[in-house]
């Protein structure tokens, strides 16, 4: 294998692949990446066996030559060292040269470097995937989609289904669901599907991660294709490939309330800055705990008493005040990550009493929920 590459481009998927690469693998050649020449281009794979990432890098685009392939070929490098390599070589232009035995020669300008490679065909072939069943979603709104509900998975293995986020797709509407069963995030969104088509999967919060610093923000549509136990997105050059958690999502549907007793609409930058001041005297051990109760004329207490720190109490004019006078406490770190998740500079926060889930949605939007749990304060 032999081929002079663009060394920008070469960084670039690198990168990319490497948020696959794990040094933690019990398959050791997974700590490599994967590198193919043929007439076409190159084409890098990195895996986890979780994920896995390929990224093809054309001859050339817009008539401007990216790879001359002198041999194809392909070679298993090892990740850390090849990436630090690539990062910081001297020139615009890369060669890359696999002597015998795997010996694999990287030039670049004055600098050359020898690495031991290791068989591509051992490396595990990625799942063959049938494209039936596409849907499509512009890449900007799936970025949008995942960083509004991705923050809300469980971070622990107690419950392995909650770290994902729900996804179901019925009647061409994606909606994405993501609890740790103290709080929950929902984003619905119209995608482009056949109407007959419907699934329920469990995505890997970490996938969803990882995948969205990969994508560039624009919106260009990207392919969606779900099997039994396994997700694939399709992007221009990349292929992203996850598994599925296994195992049923709870029916979260029961835990929204659908009325509600007190209604609050708050400028959301104001409040969020009102909630950040208070949780700075929070106690972090008691999950940052504040106070919020509704006074007279549309006026909301924003209150936090840790008393071996001190207190704080801040008031905030709403919008509006209907219904029941209320008293509630939760979590401050809950509640801001609520808030930087919608869009919108106004939004109504709906409780239904002080032990009850209470839900913050932009005004005059139904696409988007967040909700939390109160915290018991006595």
């Amino acid at each position: 294998m032999r081929f002079i590459i663009q060394r920008d481009r070469l960084v670039q998927s690198v990168q990319d692949v490497m948020k696959a690469v794990t040094s933690r693998t019990t398959i050791p050649i997974l700590t490599g990446i994967k590198i193919v020449a043929s007439e076409e281009g190159v084409t890098l794979t990195g895996s986890d066996s979780d994920i896995s990432i390929e990224s093809f890098i054309p001859k050339e685009e817009a008539e401007n030559e990216i790879v001359e392939i002198k041999q194809t070929g392909a070679i298993v490098l090892q990740a850390k060292f090849f990436s630090e390599i690539v990062k910081k070589l001297p020139t615009d232009s890369v060669e890359i040269h696999v002597e015998n035995h795997l010996q694999t020669v990287i030039r670049s300008g004055k600098s050359e470097f020898n690495l031991n490679g290791l068989d591509a065909e051992e490396y595990p072939h990625l799942p063959q995937i049938e494209e039936e069943n596409v849907f499509k979603i512009p890449t900007d709104l799936l970025k949008a989609m995942v960083r509004q509900t991705v923050f809300a998975v469980s971070t622990s293995e107690t419950r392995p289904i909650l770290t994902g986020v729900n996804w179901k797709v019925e009647n061409g509407t994606l909606t994405c669901i993501a609890t740790d069963s103290h709080r929950l995030a929902l984003r619905k969104a119209q995608i482009e599907t056949n109407a007959s088509e419907s699934y329920n999967v469990v995505i890997p919060g970490k996938s969803l991660s990882e995948l969205s610093k990969i994508l560039d923000d624009n919106n260009d549509l990207i392919d969606i294709v779900i099997t039994e136990n396994q997700v694939l997105f399709k992007a221009e050059h990349l292929l992203f490939f996850s598994r599925l958690l296994e195992g049923n999502y709870p029916d979260t549907s029961r835990l929204i309330p659908s009325d509600s007793k007190t209604d609050v609409v708050v400028n959301t930058k104001e409040f969020l800055q009102a909630i950040d001041r208070a949780s700075l005297l929070a106690k972090e051990g008691r999950n940052n705990v504040v106070k919020l109760s509704t006074i007279d004329d549309g006026v909301i207490e924003i209150s936090s008493n840790t008393p071996e720190i001190g207190k704080v109490v801040e008031e905030v004019q709403s919008k509006s005040v209907e219904g029941e006078e209320l008293k509630i406490s939760f979590s401050a770190k809950f509640m801001m990550d609520a808030l930087k998740a919608l869009e919108g500079s106004e939004i109504t926060i709906s409780f239904t009493g002080a032990m009850r889930p209470f839900i913050i949605k932009p005004l005059n939007d139904e696409s988007i929920l967040q909700l939390i749990l109160p915290v018991r304060t006595y």
